[in-house]
């Protein structure tokens, strides 16, 4: 009982330290808020009857704080400007430092090495944080610091190393690692439209992770050879885990592939031919893994899985994924038959 109350807190307090950093005012206050955020991060990692959690909890609190340490540095410089107390110019820029430690933040290419290492030892919960929550307020952050294509190198890098590394995985966590590192490549190329574009990408992200999670956490799958247990289960969680998968990789008809489509308009627009042509083949890359996977679990089944105990499946869980799963593929179809958008 206080283990679970205990939790609670931190939980409360990552999410308090995450509104803080995205509504302060100065640096300073980002940083606090970006602090607080770790600190009550790393609690909630650690599992007593998982090794790997401690591991995974040094490594990640490691990395956050160099890279806290770096924007603590720049943001004092950047004070130190204002007030005409020094001059950087001659041989400091204070955007491309802010930007590189956010980047480390986010774990986009090449900074990426941390993230499925860091992953592997988490839970299917705790690997949902990390993917979705608190890759939050570091976005909020470049898209405050963001203001030219300096960072077009780390879209390559992030779109081009996320799909090529996600072939050969056999760890699901490890998988969806690096498809957030295929997907950060996306949003970061959405920061440089409008906040509306990235932040939409970000949650539709966001709920397609959750819907994919969910499955693997309540049969408790972890490998790919794992996945051939649905073709022995109902035909609703197969058809849930096959949508959810193709629209992660952004197959249409399906939701996932709504954000693509409008940074794509949107890179044909400003006539940027060739980031559309680099994402768009790497999005076929991507799209491979993801296909293989989905199909492996819905057409493939061991002739024994003795081996797999008998779990009861959650109708609530099940009835609310595939919810979910309607209304993405009625939400995209509204929006191709309209043929309209706010964004």
């Amino acid at each position: 009982m206080i283990n679970y109350i205990s939790k609670i807190i931190f939980l409360f307090t990552l999410i308090l330290g995450t509104i803080i950093c995205i509504s302060s005012s100065s640096w300073f206050g980002i940083w606090i808020g970006l602090e607080i955020n770790l600190l009550s991060f790393i609690p909630l990692i650690i599992n007593n009857k998982n090794l790997l959690s401690t591991e995974s909890a040094i490594k990640y609190f490691l990395t956050q704080t160099f890279a806290s340490l770096i924007f603590l540095f720049t943001s004092i410089i950047y004070i130190a400007k204002f007030n005409s107390i020094f001059n950087f110019n001659a041989f400091i820029n204070e955007n491309t430092i802010i930007n590189r430690a956010i980047l480390l933040k986010l774990g986009a290419a090449p900074f990426h090495f941390w993230l499925p290492n860091i992953i592997d030892g988490l839970s299917w919960i705790n690997s949902l944080l990390i993917l979705t929550w608190q890759k939050l307020a570091p976005l909020i952050i470049l898209s405050y610091s963001l203001f030219n294509w300096i960072v077009l190198p780390f879209i390559i890098f992030s779109a081009a190393i996320g799909s090529v590394r996600g072939l050969n995985q056999t760890s699901l966590r490890k998988l969806m690692a690096f498809s957030s590192i295929n997907h950060i490549g996306w949003i970061i190329t959405a920061l440089f439209f409008n906040n509306t574009i990235w932040l939409f990408y970000y949650i539709i992200y966001l709920i397609i992770n959750l819907t994919i999670i969910i499955i693997f956490k309540s049969f408790n799958i972890f490998n790919i050879n794992q996945i051939f247990i649905f073709n022995n289960n109902s035909p609703i969680i197969k058809f849930c885990f096959l949508i959810n998968f193709l629209s992660l990789g952004g197959l249409p008809p399906f939701l996932g592939f709504l954000p693509k489509w409008i940074i794509i308009e949107h890179l044909i627009k400003i006539n940027n031919i060739f980031i559309l042509i680099f994402l768009v083949i790497i999005a076929l890359i991507t799209l491979f893994f993801y296909t293989r996977i989905s199909f492996s679990g819905l057409l493939i089944s061991y002739p024994s899985t003795s081996w797999i105990k008998t779990i009861q499946i959650n109708p609530i869980q099940i009835n609310i994924n595939l919810l979910i799963n309607i209304l993405m593929i009625l939400t995209l179809l509204i929006f191709m038959i309209n043929n309209y958008y706010i964004i």
